[in-house]
């Protein structure tokens, strides 16, 4: 028996010495195992990312315009394609793309940046099989179409630092005949489809080629002022003669040149343009109806409203959602107007903010300035509170601007014009001012952090500025978050201590109550079939917007079916994702950690984008187990 114990003795002791070997081997061998798939994830995501970045090279090939927006000179020369032929062909090259993309890369063994890299791009996909049943639908000689913008990108984004550049300018400016045929081209086979924009389009079209096109060397007569894009092209080569980079010689000679191209073939295309649109107006609609009158109009309402808010909404409910957020917004008014002690009733009031002379800078040069002047006061001040709401912060510069005459518009939106991402070009805050009775100053504050910062000029500056990810995504866009943002930013601002006048803090509210009347109106229009003068009454009777901001509002829904209501359902997902996140953090939540979650992918879509927010949330609940 003691033999027995002994041996068990000896046999248990020698198990216990045995087990923590056995363990330490199991250990290292889960520790070798983690390690080699975390280097796995680390080398399939960036072996990912290096062939995204050579996928974006080869996709901005298409495009040798946003190849200038981006600062790049590659294919300077050149304008874009924009046949029906070029159109097919990207989306063969998108096809062909992803489908490489998904035999050649392991989703499983990506990081989670990769994954939402790899959705983006089958994302992108995605959208652009939505539109190709709808190719036709858009109105493309309307509102600062392309005979409108293709000068202003050419006089704002073709830089000209040599003679190289002049001649690419030169060549570009012969190559607008072939890009205006090609549109013509689509425009005319719209129209013989039935699809056709309202009669004030083509009248508000004609009326932009009539700036353009205004002056030296269009017209020549002794009386006649300088065109704009004439006055850019003499600009650009005096500064070259400036800077002894060329003769007053070649000055000469490129001067002749530029001059025979715009009299001759570019003036000859407008023309053409002009007289296709004089004839198809006639059978043009003159009531202005919405798209529900168009072919296959109300699928093509449903497909614009899914690309602009990037979320599942049906046109009821965001109608129901824009007529909840009126009355709301209403009442946060009505406690405005109590503070400021003025008897009456919220329609009175808002008559009082439309026409009170206080509320508006005179229509001079001199009001134009102040207006100008007070912008950046409130974009200095805001600046300073950034760091404590904020982690990530733009280097780009941002600028003030009115709209350049030959393409400004009365009670026109103000906008945002990125600047590129090496900073060689700042973003650019854009103001039409030819009546500034659009221009209420109890608005230009809210207007500032929209287009400003907190909000455009921040958000898409960071978005360029971002490293470690593929870089079509620190250029990619989804309306609902960059305006989301850019509505939230105003929001935010009033956290951060802005709008300290009342009646500022009404101009906040006013904003944000203008982007929920246009949910109520955008759906009115194109899927209940409102005319545009019941939805401008609804716009006057619910706002204190002027009158003449609101009918080019108006008109803009019109003409632009969805895009008005990716504002108030972006912001209200923003707002939600940042509920969703102190109600799981309590007194974890950090704001500037927040901020830079949803700033630091892109601009992301809102389903995407809450993915991140909930992964980042789980991470921070992780870390303090």
């Amino acid at each position: 028996m003691r033999l027995f114990l002994l041996s068990l003795v000896l046999i248990l002791a020698a198990c216990s010495e045995q087990e923590p070997a056995q363990q330490s081997i199991a250990e290292t061998a889960n520790v070798d195992a983690t390690e080699i798939q975390s280097e796995t994830v680390v080398t399939e995501t960036a072996r990912l990312n290096d062939w995204f970045d050579e996928q974006y090279a080869e996709q901005l090939d298409f495009s040798p315009q946003t190849k200038t927006r981006l600062g790049d000179k590659s294919d300077y020369d050149s304008l874009n394609d924009y046949s029906v032929a070029g159109s097919d062909e990207q989306l063969a090259w998108r096809r062909q793309s992803v489908a490489a993309m998904i035999a050649d890369f392991d989703y499983g063994l990506l990081n989670e940046d990769g994954k939402l890299s790899y959705d983006m791009w089958s994302y992108s996909l995605d959208r652009a099989e939505a539109a190709v049943p709808f190719r036709q639908h858009g109105y493309i000689f309307g509102r600062g179409g392309p005979h409108a913008s293709l000068p202003n990108f050419l006089i704002n984004y073709h830089r000209v630092d040599d003679a190289s550049d002049i001649e690419a300018y030169l060549s570009r400016l012969g190559e607008l005949d072939r890009v205006f045929a090609q549109l013509l081209d689509r425009a005319r086979s719209a129209s013989r489809a039935g699809i056709r924009q309202p009669a004030f389009a083509y009248d508000f079209a004609m009326t932009e080629i009539d700036r353009v096109t205004s002056g030296v060397p269009f017209n020549t007569n002794d009386s006649s002022p300088n065109s704009p894009i004439w006055t850019d092209i003499q600009g650009k080569i005096e500064a070259l003669v400036a800077s002894d980079l060329i003769s007053s010689d070649q000055a000469q000679e490129y001067i002749a040149q530029a001059q025979e191209i715009l009299a001759g073939e570019v003036m000859s295309s407008y023309r053409e343009i002009l007289a296709w649109l004089e004839q198809d107006k006639a059978f043009a609609s003159e009531t202005s109806q919405g798209v529900w009158a168009l072919p296959d109009g109300e699928n093509y309402y449903n497909y614009r409203l899914a690309q602009m808010t990037t979320l599942a909404f049906t046109a009821d409910e965001i109608h129901e959602i824009g007529l909840a957020e009126v009355e709301r917004l209403h009442r946060s008014m009505e406690e405005i107007m109590k503070a400021v002690d003025f008897e009456g009733t919220l329609q009175d009031f808002f008559v009082f903010m439309r026409e009170d002379d206080r509320f508006y800078f005179p229509n001079t040069d001199e009001g134009r300035e102040d207006y100008l002047d007070l912008n950046n006061e409130y974009l200095d001040a805001i600046t300073l509170k950034l760091p404590d709401y904020f982690g990530r912060l733009p280097k780009a510069e941002l600028e003030v601007r009115r709209v350049e005459s030959f393409r400004e518009q009365a009670g026109a939106a103000q906008h945002y014009a990125s600047g590129t991402p090496d900073g060689s070009r700042p973003g650019v805050f854009y103001s039409h001012m030819s009546d500034m009775s659009t221009l209420p100053i109890f608005q230009l504050e809210d207007v500032a952090y929209h287009e400003g910062s907190p909000g455009h000029h921040m958000q898409i500056s960071i978005q360029q500025e971002l490293t470690g990810v593929p870089r079509f995504r620190t250029q990619y866009r989804t309306t609902a978050y960059t305006e989301g943002w850019g509505l939230y930013a105003e929001w935010l601002s009033k956290e951060m201590g802005a709008f300290e006048d009342p009646y500022s803090d009404f101009g906040r509210l006013s904003g944000e109550l203008w982007r929920a009347i246009r949910l109520v109106v955008d759906t009115g229009i194109h899927a209940q079939q409102w005319g545009e003068e019941r939805a401008v009454q609804y716009f006057i009777d619910n706002s204190a917007q002027a009158e003449g901001a609101i009918r080019s509002e108006i008109q803009r829904y019109i003409t632009g079916p969805g895009q008005a209501t990716a504002y108030k359902i972006g912001m209200m997902k923003f707002q939600e994702l940042r509920v969703n996140a102190e109600t799981a953090l309590a007194d974890n939540f950090d704001i500037r950690a927040f901020h830079d979650v949803v700033l630091g992918a892109g601009a992301l879509p809102m389903l995407l984008l809450e993915s991140r927010v909930d992964r980042w949330i789980e991470e921070v609940q992780s870390g303090l187990n």
